[in-house]
C-alpha cells in the first residue's frame, strides 16, 4: 500500500511538472531559455547541411553543366535556324512584292511586250555600271532592247549571250539618254557619269527649270520609246560664260537595291548614227 501511494505521488509531481513547463512555455516566459538551448541544435544542423550541399554539388555539378551546355547549344542552334528562315521568309516576301510591282506595271502598259528577270550579277568596277541578267537570246532578248522596272527606266541591253545579257545602267559614264522635262516642256540629255550620278545637259538658259520637275524619255535618238519615267530634276544651276544650265538629276530607281527587271522585246532602237553630221575635218 505504501509504495502504491509513492507510486502516484510521483506521476502527481511530474504531471504537475509537465503542466507547469507546458503554462510557463505557453506565456512566453521560456522563450530565452528554450531559444539557448536550440541554438546549438540549430547551428549543428546548418553546419551538416552546408557541407552536404558541398559535398552534393562537387559530385553532381560537373553533370549539370554539362548537360546544361548541351542544352544551350541545341537552343542556340535553333535560334539559327529560326534566325535562317526568317531571313528567307523576308527576301521571298520581297521578291513577291516586286514580282507583282513589274506585273502591275506591265498590265498598265499593255502595248509593250516585256521579259522578266532577275539581276544576278554586277559589274565589279567601280567606274562602269553594269548588271547581269538571267535572260538572254533564247528568251527574245535582244542588243540595245530598253530595261524597266515599275518605277521608271534602267537602261539597255548591252551584251546578250543565249542564257544571260548585261544591262547599261543609265548611270554608267558612257549613258547618255534624250529626255525632256515634263513641266518645262523642252528636251535635253540626261547623262552618267563615273560617280553614278545622272546630269542634265544641253538645256538653254532662258528655259525656266525648276526643282522637282519630272524627267520622262523623249523618244528622240531612236533609243528608247517615249514618257518612260527618268527621275527628277534636282536644283539647276549655270555657270558664267556657259551656253547651258545644268542640273543633278534624281533617278526613280534605286539602283543598289535592284533585283528583278523588265526588257521591253517589241521596241527596235533605231541607230541614226550615220544620219548625224560628222564634227570631224
Amino acid at each position: 500500500m505504501k509504495n502504491f501511494s509513492l507510486k502516484n505521488l510521483q506521476i502527481m509531481m511530474i504531471s504537475l511538472i509537465i503542466v507547469g513547463v507546458l503554462i510557463l512555455a505557453l506565456s512566453g516566459f521560456l522563450n530565452d531559455v528554450i531559444g539557448k538551448a536550440i541554438d546549438p541544435l540549430v547551428g549543428a544542423q546548418s553546419w551538416f547541411a552546408t557541407r552536404y550541399q558541398a559535398v552534393y554539388d562537387f559530385f553532381t555539378a560537373p553533370r549539370d553543366v554539362q548537360s546544361l551546355s548541351a542544352r544551350n547549344a541545341e537552343l542556340e542552334n535553333e535560334v539559327s535556324q529560326l534566325q535562317a528562315q526568317v531571313i528567307q521568309l523576308k527576301q521571298q516576301v520581297s521578291q513577291t512584292e516586286v514580282l507583282y510591282s513589274l506585273l502591275d506595271f506591265a498590265r498598265q502598259r499593255p502595248e509593250n511586250k516585256y521579259v522578266a528577270a532577275s539581276v544576278i550579277g554586277r559589274d565589279p568596277s567601280p567606274f562602269l555600271h553594269y548588271v547581269i541578267i538571267d535572260h538572254g537570246s533564247d528568251d527574245g532578248i535582244q542588243y540595245g532592247m530598253p530595261v524597266v522596272t515599275q518605277q521608271g527606266l534602267v537602261g539597255r541591253v548591252d551584251a546578250v549571250t543565249a542564257s544571260a545579257a548585261r544591262i547599261q545602267l543609265i548611270t554608267d559614264p558612257s549613258s547618255s539618254i534624250n529626255i525632256r522635262l515634263e513641266s518645262a516642256g523642252v528636251e535635253g540629255i540626261a547623262a552618267g557619269s563615273v560617280t553614278g550620278d545622272i546630269s542634265l545637259e544641253m538645256v538653254g538658259l532662258s528655259v525656266n527649270l525648276n526643282a522637282g520637275d519630272l524627267v520622262l524619255t523623249s523618244g528622240l535618238g531612236g533609243d528608247f520609246p517615249a514618257d518612260i519615267l527618268v527621275g527628277q530634276l534636282l536644283a539647276p544651276s549655270h555657270e558664267q560664260n556657259s551656253l547651258f544650265q545644268s542640273a543633278a538629276i534624281q533617278p526613280v530607281v534605286d539602283f543598289a537595291k535592284l533585283r528583278a527587271v523588265l526588257v521591253i522585246t517589241n521596241f527596235t532602237p533605231v541607230d541614226i548614227a550615220p544620219l548625224t553630221p560628222s564634227t570631224g575635218q
